[in-house]
């Protein structure tokens, strides 16, 4: 079974193409252009690791590249593939939106013409909690209005989900999008909260919360996110008829969400540090609170979140300690 993965070298690329190359036993090529939106060192770790499985190849390629990404499809012609890459951050869509629009709009649009000329089985694509923008009340279902969106970011994966729809119907695409609920783990993007607040702590700095760490996210161990990804991936559903949806989008999260306040005491005990609170007003395009509804892909995956918040932060210090030299 061939899997292509894009974005293999970034925080959930790489923990799902090791779980299909090392686990699944799949022959798995990874596809990353090494962006340095954050510190390729880390990006350059990650793959260092995965390269060591056989099953395992990679190709440094941008899927922006329209001819080049078809070029590798053909080539390669997967059995399935998953869109991981993309330009993250919801802060940063907001100071850089035309990197997001370049990478998450005609990138996508690149992945699912290649698509289009050289069909997988399915598509798995990531998709984002922050679809659920303004007046949205937890917990979030996929049925739930999405068209507030309250950043640059949330509006591109959100059209991501339009035009996977659009190819479906059209072309008889089998896509499924997979809406994240803020992915923690071992490996983690330096720009995301746990890296941040983890270094503030270790570096004895102010760990800067706002909305007076009030906020509340539904933090999702990274293993239980892979987990979904797999299930949805290898379980493609019948599209294009009368009783059907010609694509899907599902949540994954936790279901549990946890104030940033409590995220940071129990990770600076994890780290046996004393953490220094600055407690600042909401941030433009932060959501008060995530919390994914998960009726819908436990009925069609049978996917249920194992990890604890203790136990994943406790495995993220293990690495964050290690990796870091804190």
């Amino acid at each position: 079974m061939k899997v292509l993965v894009t974005g293999a070298a970034g925080f959930i690329g790489y923990h799902l193409a090791r779980r299909l190359a090392e686990g699944a036993r799949c022959e798995v090529l990874g596809v990353d252009n090494m962006s340095p939106y954050y510190d390729v060192g880390l990006k350059q770790a990650r793959l260092d690791e995965i390269e060591r499985l056989e099953t395992f190849r990679f190709v440094k390629a941008d899927f922006c590249d329209a001819e080049a990404f078809a070029g590798i499809v053909s080539h390669f012609h997967p059995d399935y593939i998953a869109h991981l890459g993309a330009q993250p951050g919801v802060r940063y869509s907001l100071a850089n939106p035309a990197a997001c629009v370049r990478a998450n709009l005609q990138g996508f649009a690149n992945v699912l013409e290649a698509c289009r000329k050289t069909p997988p089985k399915h598509l798995v694509y990531a998709s984002s909690s922050s679809v659920y923008g303004a007046g949205a009340k937890p917990p979030f279902r996929e049925d739930d209005a999405t068209g507030q969106p309250t950043s640059v970011y949330g509006a591109t994966k959100k059209s991501n989900e339009l035009m996977a729809h659009a190819y479906a119907r059209a072309y008889g695409l089998k896509a499924t999008g997979l809406r994240f609920f803020t992915v923690y783990g071992p490996w983690g993007r330096p720009d995301m909260a746990p890296t941040l607040f983890a270094q503030a702590i270790c570096a004895e700095q102010p760990v800067p919360l706002f909305n007076e760490g009030r906020n509340q996210r539904d933090f999702t161990y990274v293993d239980d996110i892979v987990d979904g990804i797999v299930r949805a991936l290898l379980y493609p559903f019948p599209s294009g008829s009368a009783s059907q949806p010609a694509s899907r989008v599902l949540n994954l999260g936790h279901h549990r969400p946890v104030e940033t306040l409590e995220f940071v005491r129990v990770l600076a005990g994890l780290l046996g540090r004393k953490a220094r609170l600055e407690l600042l007003p909401p941030q433009p395009g932060d959501m008060t609170e995530t919390c994914a509804d998960l009726t819908r892909v436990n009925a069609a995956l049978g996917f249920i979140p194992k990890v604890p918040l203790e136990e994943g932060l406790r495995r993220f210090v293990d690495w964050f300690k290690s990796y870091y030299k804190c």
